[in-house]
């Protein structure tokens, strides 16, 4: 932690120093994320370690710019560059966009606009893949690749080798007809924010990937239970999140039949790779949690499927 705390200091005096470079003078600088530094009130500075990872967000940016989806307006520097090479980092800047985290989860209107939010991107997202390249994944093959392994390794004692074959044979059975395209992959309401109700911005690119399409809706709703909040959703207001999220995405884009019957499927596989990334990181609070989260959605499964 201490060592966190000198580097976390050590990365502001770097920002602090860079600034001018923007034509900023402004002084108060915080950290909101670990990558991530709030310039006064208006700017967020972003830095990477790999100077290809940056072009290629801010790429992505650009073309969700230009397609009208609200995204970080990139600032060029005074002399014009989008990104400056600085002490082994690369850093950008862009406006602080409007909006904050979601504060109510259990709402379902909240619920239908992030359906419909995720619907958005995900057709933007078919034009970023006409001029990017993008890392090719695949669920199905972390789930008997690395996940499977982490879960060997810890002995199966989080999830049993039973659960996990079910689990995998389940996914695979389906898995070729699942449409597949770019995806967020990290969708969640500290990544799409809302101002007064309504989506207000996207951010955090950085683990956009192809894969199957339905991984961002059900990304979120397992997520939702994974959350901190002062009562835990119970299994009726989970449905009805559940409901309204489809609902949204589906009033802009619809669904295959085969990828509405694999969303419960697809939930307790992304809960079972947590359980094996925490158990990897020797976390076993973490990989409890996570196989917590994937019992629940196993007893929701029929209400899913109604």
């Amino acid at each position: 932690m201490a060592l966190e705390r000198k580097g976390a200091r050590k990365m502001q005096e770097i920002i602090e120093e860079i600034l001018y470079l923007w034509g900023i003078e402004e002084n108060r600088v915080s950290q909101i994320y670990s990558s991530a530094w709030e310039v006064g009130c208006d700017y967020v500075i972003k830095f990477y370690e790999d100077r290809s990872r940056l072009e290629r967000n801010i790429e992505i940016m650009s073309i969700l710019w230009d397609c009208g989806i609200p995204v970080a307006e990139i600032l060029p520097t005074k002399a014009g560059e989008k990104y400056i090479a600085h002490k082994g980092h690369f850093f950008f800047l862009s406006k602080k966009l409007q909006g904050a985290k979601v504060s109510d989860l259990k709402d379902e209107k909240t619920a239908w606009e992030m359906g419909r939010a995720i619907a958005r991107l995900h057709r933007a997202f078919l034009v970023c893949e006409t001029k990017i390249q993008f890392w090719d994944n695949s669920l199905l093959a972390e789930m008997k690749g690395w996940v499977r392994e982490n879960l060997a390794k810890d002995g199966w004692r989080i999830v049993a080798e039973a659960e996990y074959a079910r689990a995998v044979e389940r996914l695979e059975q389906g898995y070729d007809s699942l449409p597949r395209q770019l995806i967020h992959r990290d969708v969640h309401f500290e990544n799409f924010l809302f101002y007064e109700g309504r989506l207000s911005g996207y951010i955090d690119f950085d683990l956009s990937q192809h894969n199957i399409r339905i991984f961002d809706i059900c990304y979120f709703l397992a997520g939702l239970l994974a959350e901190e909040m002062p009562e835990p959703f119970t299994k009726e207001e989970w449905i009805k999140d559940v409901r309204a999220a489809v609902a949204g995405y589906e009033s802009i884009e619809k669904f295959s039949r085969e990828e509405k019957e694999a969303i419960p499927c697809v939930m307790e596989c992304i809960e079972i790779l947590f359980a094996a990334y925490s158990a990897g990181l020797d976390d076993a609070k973490g990989a409890e949690a996570a196989y917590g989260i994937f019992r629940f959605i196993q007893g929701c499964e029929g209400d899913i499927d109604k």
